[in-house]
């Protein structure tokens, strides 16, 4: 298939809706990231996590493990953000760089795997900590779907309020979530040794590269600034740094945190999905548990909201591509039409979905689609050079993060395969909505844009 070359920088900053303007500083673009990482999984997964591998010396490892790929994807991201600065992620980049095709099922493993899954496991896991922070008796699916239709209105109807009090939650969550580990250290160490316990199972390969899987869910966003590029300010100077630099942060506070959720009796923690009020109650007693809950209940509430944001970027930018009906990408200051879509899909997730089963598919899916993304990145580096697609300890940082990436979900494969079947189904599926969108919508758009 032969190709023209890539438009030029100058030409890809901006052609969106009149949101797309470049208001965005190093800050809010930090905060976008590390409100799109610090979501449900770190809430949750260690719970689950634990019970497959028997040891918290063993989830740490893949915490930290896990953060190193994140660290590792977020750097070779940064390359081809900074050749093609426009929003959309990977829906964007696979689109321009290879075929509308790819672009396409992009931006619905986007949609459906980076945006709608999360958002929805996000607001379902609000609903247990919601009950202990409260002491009251919550319906959480319904919680769950207020939450979300908060978020919507206020991004379509107060956009610049939506990012104002963006910066403001992330910045409290930031200086909570710090707070509690250092009294979690405390705790720990005025609790003294722990009893002894029984000899753990022997390690067992296949489930901790599973459990990476579930721990890459709990990073993934750390490619959240990329939705939003086109709306950055300077993207040749705040674009990558506004990946790495969060992603090196939330990274380090995920391992602090994880020690201290895991410092209490297995027996207990073991399968929870609210393993943070758990630990809690466990180190400090119930006035603990439910101060750390409404930590938790903040935190996601930031992730609710930041997704939305995000996400409803992607699905205009598939509009303004032609890959979607073009309503979705109309509005005025935002992309009100694809923000109320979004939503209704979110919804609708909340009602059919299983937390656990969420987690697992979300993060085969999204890291299958990441992996493709770096290597775009590295083969544009190959045609177009170092200084066009700058990436930081290349070709090592980006063999890597595939390496890691795709060896832990050919281990989900052989493991869970019914979570692996169902992200595969989720991919596939977006075959027939190609045909759909080619043949209805107004993709060749996307085709004219690829041959500028």
């Amino acid at each position: 298939m032969t190709r023209e070359p890539l438009a030029s920088r100058s030409n890809e900053a901006t052609d969106g809706g009149r949101w797309e303007t470049r208001h965005l500083g190093l800050g809010t673009a930090s905060a976008v990231v590390v409100a799109n990482m610090i979501g449900a999984g770190v809430f949750t997964t260690s719970g689950f996590a634990l019970a497959d591998l028997g040891t918290a010396p063993r989830v740490l490892a893949a915490w930290a493990l896990g953060g190193v790929i994140a660290l590792l994807g977020a750097l070779s991201y940064g390359g081809i953000a900074h050749r093609i600065p426009v929003s959309g992620g990977e829906a964007t980049y696979l689109g321009r760089a290879l075929h509308p095709l790819f672009g396409f099922m992009a931006g619905w493993v986007s949609i459906l795997a980076g945006f709608t899954g999360p958002i929805a496991a996000a607001a379902l896991a609000m609903g247990p900590y919601a009950e202990t922070a409260t002491g009251l008796r919550l319906h959480t699916t319904t919680l769950a779907t207020v939450v979300i239709l908060g978020a919507a209105w206020l991004h379509a109807v107060r956009p610049r309020a939506g990012t104002s009090s963006l910066n403001l939650l992330v910045v409290a969550k930031g200086i909570a979530l710090t707070g509690f580990v250092f009294w979690g250290a405390f705790a720990i160490a005025g609790a003294g040794r722990p009893p002894p316990r029984p000899p753990a199972a022997a390690f067992d390969l296949g489930a901790f590269a599973v459990t990476l899987v579930w721990v890459s869910f709990s990073y993934s966003g750390w490619n959240g600034a990329v939705y939003l590029a086109s709306e950055i300010r300077d993207p040749e100077r705040n674009l990558r740094r506004a990946l790495w630099l969060p992603t090196l942060g939330v990274g380090l506070v995920y391992v602090g945190l994880n020690a201290v959720f895991l410092a209490g009796p297995p027996e207990v923690l073991a399968g929870r999905p609210d393993i943070g009020s758990a630990a809690a109650d466990a180190l400090g007693g119930p006035r603990a548990a439910r101060v750390v809950a409404g930590l938790v209940v903040l935190a996601l509430l930031t992730s609710v909201s930041v997704m939305v944001l995000s996400g409803s970027r992607v699905l205009a930018r598939l509009a303004r591509d032609g890959m979607l009906p073009r309503a979705i990408g109309e509005g005025g200051v935002a992309p009100r039409t694809a923000i109320a879509f979004q939503a209704l899909l979110c919804v609708g997730a909340v009602w059919l979905s299983d937390l656990a089963q969420l987690i697992a598919t979300l993060g085969f899916t999204l890291g299958l689609s990441a992996a493709a993304t770096v290597g775009v990145a590295t083969w544009l580096r190959h045609n177009e050079g170092a200084e066009a697609v700058p990436i930081p300890g290349h070709p090592v940082v980006p063999a890597l993060f595939i390496l890691f990436t795709v060896g832990s979900s050919a281990f989900l494969v052989t493991r869970s395969p019914a979570d692996a079947a169902l992200g595969t189904a989720m991919l596939l599926a977006g075959l027939p909505a190609y045909v759909l969108a080619r043949r209805f919508g107004n993709a060749k758009r996307l085709s004219a844009k690829n041959s500028r």
